[in-house]
């Protein structure tokens, strides 16, 4: 009978799709999502276990900023999205180079050029992850229709436009499960746990101390970064 009851344990998980921890709460419009990074693709020299190993994106209404900070060195990337004050920014930092690119609005964010031409179709699958009930949509590539990627995203946490300035600005949901292709890498991200938390507003200023670059510059700068 124990046996029994764990098996239908099992399968309710994986039917439910339940994989992270439910700190949040319905329609929250504050707070924080940690998600994993996994990787594929060429990742250039660096070993993966020094590598970025979470997002955390940082949330109030319709302000959001998605960091992907290395363990070491200082190193990473953020993309900071404040309509209010016109902020629309991707900073890079590298041990003592910090750099940033000021976009307009509706424009993609830099690093994602490889994206800008996907195609993205939504299914009827659903699935619940953190707490949260999902929707499913397939990306594909305009130059590989063969390979076709999952992502899944909610409209039960409040946050307005989620995903300005990426490839996924056309989903109406906050994205739980999804990648992104940077350079010759990608990278999959998987919520783990949402928070509901009072984020302060500073975190949607706009940082000191990093160099105003071109957004050539910056895309050369990420590409290097991704293929050292």
């Amino acid at each position: 009978m124990r046996f029994r009851s764990g098996l239908l344990i099992a399968v309710l998980i994986a039917i439910t799709g339940y994989s992270c921890k439910y700190k949040g709460g319905k329609n929250i419009n504050e707070g924080e999502i940690h998600y994993s990074i996994t990787y594929t693709g060429k990742t250039g020299i660096l070993p993966r276990e020094i590598m970025p190993k979470n997002l955390i994106v940082s949330f109030k209404n319709d302000k959001i900023l998605f960091d992907i900070s290395a363990p070491f060195g200082n190193s990473g990337i953020l993309n900071l999205s404040n309509p209010k004050d016109d902020i629309f920014d991707t900073y890079i930092s590298l041990l003592t180079w910090k750099y940033y690119y000021p976009a307009g609005p509706g424009e993609l964010h830099p690093g994602f050029d490889e994206m800008k031409d996907i195609e993205i179709k939504t299914t009827g699958k659903t699935s619940v992850i953190c707490g949260y009930h999902c929707k499913n949509a397939q990306v594909t590539f305009a130059c590989n229709r063969n390979k076709v990627y999952d992502i899944w995203f909610t409209d039960e946490i409040n946050v307005k436009d989620p995903n300005a300035g990426t490839p996924y600005k056309d989903i109406e949901g906050v994205l739980m499960d999804f990648f992104f292709v940077l350079g010759p890498a990608e990278l999959h991200f998987d919520a783990e746990n949402v928070y509901k938390k009072e984020v302060p507003d500073k975190t949607f200023e706009r940082r000191e101390q990093y160099k105003k670059i071109s957004r050539e510059e910056i895309n050369q700068f990420i590409y290097r970064m991704t293929t050292l």
